[in-house]
């Protein structure tokens, strides 16, 4: 049976790992928009430096800057990976909290 104090023990930990999100997501939003920065730039420079035309000068920027596009698309399934768990310890603490309700009605019926 869950006690009162291990309700309120989760209900703390999870206020403090929720704490952090901002910070996180503030931090993974900083990483997509220097890997945007350096795709938008590496995409540029290859097409400026290709040859043919404008179709054949936007592909070859495409195959060229395939890399940073790659790690552009990482950065960004990071900060949803990010989100979903700062969503995810909300949703916990709400569920904590509804859990709590039932553990208190349960001791007060008790005692």
């Amino acid at each position: 049976m869950i006690t009162p104090d291990q309700v309120i023990s989760e209900i703390q930990r999870l206020t403090a790992e929720a704490a952090k999100a901002p910070q996180a997501i503030y931090e993974a939003e900083k990483v997509v928009a220097d890997k945007q920065l350096a795709y938008d730039r590496q995409s540029a420079l290859e097409f400026m430096n290709a040859q043919g035309t404008v179709a054949d000068r936007e592909n070859i920027a495409k195959l060229n800057s395939g890399a940073e596009r790659f790690e552009l698309e990482l950065a960004k399934a990071e900060l949803n990976r990010v989100k979903n768990k700062a969503k995810q310890l909300a949703d916990a603490g709400v569920l904590t909290a509804s859990i709590g309700r039932q553990v208190e009605l349960i001791y007060r019926n008790a005692g």
